[in-house]
């Protein structure tokens, strides 16, 4: 159906939404991370200029905060590649399951570790292990939404999902495809982030609670264990 918010796949429908409130999550994250700790730890493109206006000394950032961040995702993308090796084979539901179980514990720990600092400036040594936490789930996020590759599902990066909204539109002479997909995913990051800096006025643990509250979720409250291996998309049919 042109349009559809979700894929005619009864499976890949419900893992589509699972993916949009995953999107929520991210805003909710990417709040914690930019205005609480002055990185990104989903947006690696983001973390990259950060590090880079850091480096040459722009006030207020820090290239070992963002340099953390960056490291401590290519190590959680290891870990989700790896994930999917194992499981992906055998059950599409167990290598998601496993995917979403390791970042729910993570942002769990984070939110924790927010809480215990409690409304006073945490230490940078607090700072750092907050980043590391978030950054490491975060990779393992996306590698695995990456292998999944639902189109226009990323939940983290939503620049080409804009642009396909224009570049695609009737007014560009395309036919709208996934236009309901493709704005409820930018309306889903807007919603999250807006919560997510209303959340952070009483401190980190809040939006990182309700941020691994939502990663866990979907796989639960939707029935995704139902999800079959046989409706994997290949790479290459999401670019």
């Amino acid at each position: 159906m042109r349009g559809s918010a979700v894929t005619r796949n009864p499976e890949d429908a419900r893992l589509s939404f699972g993916l949009l409130l995953l999107t929520v999550s991210t805003g909710l994250i990417d709040a914690v991370s930019y205005l609480g700790l002055h990185v990104f730890t989903a947006n690696m493109t983001g973390n990259i200029l950060i590090m880079a206006f850091a480096a040459v000394g722009v006030p207020g950032l820090s290239v070992t905060r963002s340099g953390t961040s960056l490291a401590v995702f290519l190590v959680g993308a290891v870990i989700g590649g790896r994930l999917n090796v194992a499981f992906s084979a055998k059950s599409r539901s167990r290598w998601v399951a496993a995917a979403m179980s390791v970042e729910a514990l993570l942002v769990t720990a984070a939110a924790v570790m927010a809480g215990v600092a409690g409304p006073a400036r945490p230490s940078e040594y607090l700072n750092h292990s907050t980043i590391a936490l978030l950054a490491l789930a975060m990779g393992v996020r996306n590698a695995m939404v990456r292998k999944l590759a639902l189109p226009d599902l990323t939940t983290t990066v939503l620049t080409l999902t804009v642009t396909g909204i224009a570049s695609d539109s009737r007014l560009a002479g395309g036919t709208r495809p996934r236009i309901a997909t493709r704005i409820a995913s930018v309306t889903m990051m807007f919603l999250g982030a807006a919560f997510g800096a209303i959340l952070l006025r009483y401190g980190m643990a809040a939006p990182l609670g309700v941020c691994a509250a939502i990663t866990v979720l979907p796989w639960w409250a939707f029935g995704l264990s139902a999800v079959r291996p046989h409706s994997v998309r290949s790479e290459a049919e999401r670019i």
